[in-house]
């Protein structure tokens, strides 16, 4: 008994040893190779790095080219430019100076006065409220301002937040912005409207104003207990990590960043200093920002950012409410230009190249204050957005946005033919 439990002893003994060493043993060309799992994959990625850098560099050419045209030829002194194409900011610079005499470049940092860009905020910042039940668009404005009269008593009933942020309160052709630029309170502006006559009944016809378009943060104001600086910060620009964008004259002319305004005496530019005009009325024309921050901007609004706020409540500032009429405005002189709409603190254009294309949207506005004059474009069936900024008055910008739309279309839309080679 005790040889047989031996010999089993033996034989567990050997057999253990003999697995063990097998499990040590590795032939001597054994190694572990791992595949590419897509080599397909990682040649397409490192055509599309190629690829962007090429139209980097060339639309970085590009605009070179085009904004020294205009500066030698005198047209600007200096330009913040953002654009932006789909999820991506492809561009946020600057060209030329921040003041004629000077010798500081504009940069994606520089700060300028917007104008009547900020109407555009207005506009979304409402589309935002109405989203949430805080008002309606089709509110009357005398329900949240009993002090509010224009007109008679029927007149007044019949004005809705909706005619003052898309101009058709039938108020004269900006009526009372001589009180605006005077500094006077909205409060008490958007009280004095009963000295004035209505032109028109409300909703029928667009007429252009700062001062009856302001009264909708009077609105705001009493709808959420917010004034409009307070609402747009926590709304949209902390959120949207727009970190330049001020309200007032005092962070603007302490910024050391700031693009000086300029007028024109002749031939030559002489700079002057921004005023602090419109910052009782920042509804209509009251914000500061840089490239950069407008960059941020437009991102939102190409729907980016449905976090902050969802495309089909932003959908509600860009609805044509009332159409404008005539050829004579620059923008009705844009190629391939078919109609122009405003909706709310934005003019919403149709183009369309031939019978054959596809209608082409485009959400713009310019604005105009202290000798700054800006323009801003969005063409949301491209997914694309422009911005440039400029301190002061200039022809240039009756056709930056279809020249620079033109420049992006060439880089960006067409196949290049170094592609084929990467």
């Amino acid at each position: 008994m005790s040889r047989t439990k031996l010999f089993f002893g033996a034989i567990i003994m050997v057999l253990l040893l003999f697995v063990l060493t097998a499990s040590s043993f590795k032939p001597e060309h054994s190694k572990v190779i791992i595949s590419d799992p897509n080599p397909v994959k990682t040649l397409a990625e490192k055509r599309e790095i190629k690829l962007y850098n090429i139209r980097q560099k060339a639309l970085n050419e590009a605009l070179t080219s085009y904004f020294n045209k205009a500066i030698k030829s005198g047209d600007i002194v200096g330009a913040g430019v953002s654009i932006v194409s789909g999820d991506s900011v492809i561009l946020s610079d600057g060209y030329g100076k921040r003041s004629f005499n000077g010798t500081e470049n504009v940069d994606g940092e520089t700060l300028f006065r917007l104008g009547s860009i900020s109407k555009g905020f207005t506009g979304v910042l409402a589309a935002n409220l109405e989203s949430e039940g805080k008002l309606h668009l089709d509110d009357k404005v005398a329900d949240y301002l009993p002090n509010f009269h224009f007109g008679d008593n029927q007149n007044t009933q019949k004005i809705e937040i909706a005619h003052l942020l898309s101009h058709t309160t039938g108020t004269p052709y900006h009526s009372y912005t001589d009180l605006v630029e005077a500094g006077l309170d909205m409060s008490s502006i958007s009280e004095k409207f009963n000295k004035v006559n209505p032109i028109s009944t409300p909703g029928s016809q667009y007429s252009y104003q700062n001062a009856m378009f302001s009264v909708s943060q009077e609105v705001m104001l009493k709808a959420t207990g917010k004034n409009i600086q307070t609402l747009l910060t926590d709304k949209f620009f902390e959120p949207l990590g727009m970190n330049s964008v001020s309200m007032d004259h005092k962070t603007l002319i302490n910024t050391e960043n700031i693009a000086l305004p300029h007028i024109k005496r002749g031939n030559r530019w002489r700079t002057v200093l921004p005023r602090d005009n419109y910052y009782n009325a920042i509804a209509a024309g009251g914000i500061n920002a840089n490239s950069m921050d407008m960059a941020k901007w437009m991102r939102f609004l190409l729907g980016h950012n449905p976090e902050v706020m969802s495309k089909d409540a932003m959908a509600q500032a860009f609805k044509p409410f009332i159409e404008l009429k005539g050829h004579s405005k620059y923008y009705q002189k844009w190629p391939s230009h078919v109609k122009s709409s405003y909706g709310f603190g934005w003019r919403i254009h149709t183009l369309k190249e031939n019978e054959k294309a596809l209608e082409e949207t485009i959400w713009h506005h310019g604005g105009s204050v202290n000798n700054y004059r800006n323009e801003i474009a969005l063409f949301p069936d491209s997914d694309l957005g422009i911005c440039v900024l400029i301190n002061g008055p200039s022809k240039l910008v009756k056709t930056v946005i279809p020249d620079l739309r033109a420049i992006v279309k060439s880089i960006y839309e067409q196949e290049l033919e170094i592609a084929t080679s990467i």
